[in-house]
């Protein structure tokens, strides 16, 4: 068993998602063991950024600046807003080059088993957001789970209320899949948003 500053670095690990116990002992075995060098360079980026990456006062998402980039850009279209769940997700909709809007990042997503409601996730900073009187469509990118559900609808709910349009990403089949092999709620959803 490990002891010392080696249990302190497992215990780190583990605190990572989708990695276990195991996962964690073999990080902390293979930085020691054949890479302490790049376990410098980790601890020192953790640091750097621990202490100078905080959340945008706009959007929310990650930046080093009060405001980030994206936010401050004035080639995009602030009419449009996509509401996201995460700095995460927001990064996968910018890999796309498809979008041009602004962005607002929720803090999670309402889950009631977890005790998250709409003031957990920041609804009301939003819909604060949304009323600037220059958005005019908002998207709804939450993720198609059970509790991104919940939340596009209460989010869509409370912004139809206050004369906003909201849209819903669409959903259907993946690009390159064969019809035998999707799922049937997948397949049942694309029929349903046609076009």
């Amino acid at each position: 068993m490990a002891e010392g500053s080696l249990a302190a670095l497992i215990d780190s690990l583990r605190r990572l998602p989708g990695i276990g116990a195991k996962s964690a002992q073999r990080l902390a075995f293979h930085l020691l063991q054949h890479d302490r060098e790049g376990a410098q360079r980790l601890a020192q980026a953790l640091q750097a950024a621990s202490t100078s990456v905080r959340h945008c006062e706009r959007c929310h998402t990650f930046t080093e600046a009060p405001v980030c980039d994206i936010c401050l850009d004035p080639q995009r279209d602030a009419r449009l807003l996509c509401v996201v769940e995460s700095p995460a997700d927001r990064a996968a909709l910018e890999r796309t080059g498809s979008y041009r809007g602004l962005y607002f990042v929720l803090m999670g997503r309402i889950s009631p088993l977890d005790g998250l409601g709409a003031r957990d996730i920041g609804v009301g900073e939003l819909l604060q957001r949304a009323g600037d009187g220059v958005t005019e469509e908002v998207i709804v990118a939450t993720n198609f789970t059970a509790e991104g559900e919940a939340t596009a609808h209460v989010i869509g709910e409370a912004l139809k209320a206050r004369g906003l349009k909201v849209t819903r990403l669409a959903r259907g089949v993946p690009i390159g899949s064969e019809l035998e092999y999707v799922d049937l709620g997948t397949i049942a959803h694309a029929l349903s948003d046609r076009r």
